[in-house]
């Protein structure tokens, strides 16, 4: 299929013509070009927002949206918000008005629809190359657990899946698989994903021992520690197990069990100094 990936933010705009193999070239608009930024991003989105691309909440090909939450008027209020400032908004244009489009902003991929119609000629995997080509460091994206469709479209581009959630945290509430590109060097690329847990981890470490300091205050007082509660760590474990299936509840055990010695050492040194 031949047509033109328009892409437009409030700085800037450029083209992309895409050929009948599916590859893509470049184009700079000029600035000089005849053709205002604002008016490319106004129409644009009010084409995006009319256009029927099952828009949902997350990062998907619309050969199978489930869960879809959008109505026409909602679709539209949605888009019309987007923050061109931050978000890169690619629209791939057929002779007939939008066939596609893809959001990035920073390190994810926020959106990829493709119209039923023009679904299996090239475009989405054209798009998906351009964000590649965008974001040559690696980038994330969310799709639903139920689009078997694209879970394979992302795997056959080689994103891998990284975690998986129940849904708890999304609009649909509906299970939902992260994915990721780790572009030109993935082992930076990931080592940048641990780094980022390792600091949510750090927090959360802070914050558990902050409580475990407060809980013994509520303990009975003497001169032995107070017991500790097996039944309550139990619960602990079953509870993670959950959430982390994959470390298992005999690795969780020793991890919690670690947690809470250092957080009753922690509070006891910090009880001695005061």
């Amino acid at each position: 299929m031949k047509g033109k990936i328009a892409f437009a933010n409030r700085n800037r705009s450029r083209y992309a013509v895409l050929t009948d193999d599916g590859d893509y070239t470049l184009f700079e608009l000029p600035q000089s070009a005849d053709v205002a930024v604002g008016d490319l991003v106004t129409g644009n989105l009010n084409a995006v927002g009319s256009a029927d691309f099952s828009i949902g909440g997350s990062s998907d090909v619309s050969v199978v949206v489930e869960n879809c939450h959008c109505l026409p008027a909602m679709a539209r209020q949605w888009v019309a918000g987007w923050d061109l400032a931050t978000f890169d908004v690619w629209l791939a244009e057929g002779a007939d008005g939008p066939v596609a489009y893809a959001v990035l902003e920073g390190d994810w991929l926020h959106s990829l629809y493709v119209l039923p119609e023009a679904a299996g000629q090239g475009v989405g995997s054209a798009l998906l190359d351009l964000a590649k080509s965008l974001r040559p460091g690696g980038f994330c994206l969310w799709v639903f657990e139920s689009n078997q469709p694209a879970r394979d479209f992302y795997r056959q581009h080689g994103l891998l899946a990284l975690e998986r959630t129940d849904g708890k945290g999304n609009e649909e509430q509906a299970p939902d698989i992260r994915m990721a590109w780790p572009g030109a060097e993935p082992l930076a690329f990931y080592r940048g994903l641990i780094d980022e847990v390792d600091a949510e981890l750090g927090d959360l470490l802070a914050r558990r021992a902050a409580l475990t300091r407060v809980v013994q205050q509520y303990k009975a007082a003497g001169p032995q520690p107070p017991p500790r509660d097996p039944d309550r760590e139990d619960e602990i474990v079953a509870a993670l197990a959950h959430r982390a299936p994959e470390l298992g509840p005999e690795r969780l055990r020793r991890i919690v069990h670690a947690i809470i010695t250092e957080s009753l050492e922690a509070a006891r040194d910090g009880s001695q100094r005061a």
